[in-house]
């Protein structure tokens, strides 16, 4: 319960504050992640209690989770312990930039002093400083490898290593869906004619991968959802949980939904790659 006396805050006045949508704060009530103080005319508010859970959401939201390992985190940890989560991430992207920063530093450096950078250099020089903080296919493999194992027996892993990809070419086109779905996601209407198509090449996508089956569909799908409630790995991840609700809406709209959990799959190059590897 918030203190006696303490100041209330109007939906509005949140928005202000903490520039979250009031559209955003009548979604976490609805999926029971904050319950606002009601008046006894039906107003909404929110005090000290309702701001502490928003910022555990709005920070766990940050690092890319979905609202249902939202709630699993909010009703079980406290304040303290979502910093922690936070802080953990926020130091693994420090470190990344102190990297880049180190390396940026020496590059320039070595410029001045007349000397040129070779191939070898340029390329890890793009590696640290142009990823955006985005996981590199080696590190991407490293975190795929094990939870495919989990998801995948080794029968089925043997026949996805049968089929033929090319996983630059994959990987290629999976990053141009990314990009279309991050633009549609924004605009946020899944019924559009372009959110169709979109969710037309992507099932297309995903079955070249399962062969149509939708047990390996289904797997695919548990893959990323394990992937994507680690809160050091998800916000690294080529996408998030709000795309992958995107596209599931969108598949909806289109007619394609899978089965009745919605489950989405991607098999992007690197996914295809460590299955090859195996």
């Amino acid at each position: 319960m918030s203190t006696p006396g303490s100041p209330l805050l109007s939906p509005a006045e949140v928005g202000k504050r903490l520039g979250v949508s009031i559209k955003a704060l009548r979604l976490y009530e609805q999926h029971g992640l904050l319950s606002p103080i009601r008046s006894a005319s039906g107003w909404r508010a929110y005090g000290p209690e309702q701001i502490t859970r928003l910022h555990q959401i709005l920070a766990l939201k940050a690092l890319g989770l979905s609202l249902a390992r939202i709630g699993e985190l909010v009703r079980g940890s406290s304040l303290g312990e979502i910093l922690e989560i936070q802080e953990r991430a926020l130091q693994q992207e420090y470190g990344r930039v102190g990297r880049a920063l180190k390396r940026i530093r020496l590059a320039r450096k070595r410029i001045s002093a007349g000397d040129q950078l070779s191939l070898d250099d340029l390329v890890e020089l793009g590696k640290e400083t142009a990823m955006g903080g985005k996981f590199s296919n080696a590190e991407l493999d490293a975190i795929f490898k094990p939870i495919i194992k989990r998801h995948f027996s080794r029968t089925e892993r043997q026949i996805l290593r049968q089929r033929t990809f090319d996983p630059a070419e994959v990987d290629a086109q999976w990053t141009g869906l990314i990009g279309e779905a991050k633009h549609l996601t924004k605009q946020g209407n899944p019924s559009s004619a372009e959110a169709a198509d979109l969710a037309r090449r992507w099932r297309a996508m995903i079955d070249r991968f399962t062969g149509g089956d939708p047990q390996m569909f289904s797997r695919a799908g548990a893959v990323w959802k394990e992937a994507l409630t680690d809160p050091s790995v998800a916000p690294r991840l080529p996408l998030n949980a709000d795309i992958l609700a995107f596209i599931g809406e969108a598949m909806a709209a289109a007619g394609l939904q899978p089965d009745a959990q919605g489950d989405l799959a991607l098999a992007h190059g690197p996914m295809v790659q460590t299955v090859h590897d195996r």
